[in-house]
């Protein structure tokens, strides 16, 4: 074990589990700080194969949607949860909040990687109950004209 290592594992050592995840909280922000979006990106791909290694996509996806529904209306700022939090808040300056913004990019990434490994029958499901839930929240506060050029191009793109 290296020096660093040894450091390491001196202070991790010692510190609690909230004051883990407290500080995990300030070192993500910094080290995000000087990202650009794109770096972010890049990262999240290198990461992203490693990071799903025995998981079960199936599983997971449900719940931790559920996680982040449920933290967006939390107003806790300790460990992750605020974190979640703060990210649903922050946003990049114009336009969408942070994680709206890194679901939308992550998403279709983790549906790329998951789906070709998930049974027919269950794939089937998931993807019928995907798309009811896209087309609900997508179209939700659309007028009904809004929601029917919605369709059309939901259509068009899958008919072609």
């Amino acid at each position: 074990m290296g020096a660093m290592d040894e450091m390491m594992e001196a202070m991790m050592g010692s510190m609690s589990k909230e004051e883990r995840m407290a500080m995990m909280g300030t070192m993500m922000e910094k080290f995000f700080a000087g990202m650009t979006t794109e770096d972010k990106q890049k990262m999240m791909e290198q990461m992203m194969p490693k990071m799903m290694e025995g998981v079960n996509m199936m599983e997971m996806m449900p719940k931790m949607m559920m996680g982040m529904m449920g933290m967006m209306g939390s107003g806790e700022s300790g460990g992750m949860t605020g974190m979640m939090s703060q990210m649903m808040a922050r946003g990049q300056g114009k336009g969408m909040p942070m994680m709206p913004h890194m679901m939308t990019q992550m998403m279709p990434h983790c549906l790329n990687m998951m789906l070709p490994g998930v049974p027919k029958e269950e794939r089937v499901d998931f993807v019928l109950n995907m798309m009811t839930t896209l087309m609900e929240q997508g179209s939700a506060g659309m007028s009904e004209e809004e929601k029917s050029e919605f369709v059309a191009k939901i259509l068009e793109r899958v008919t072609s």
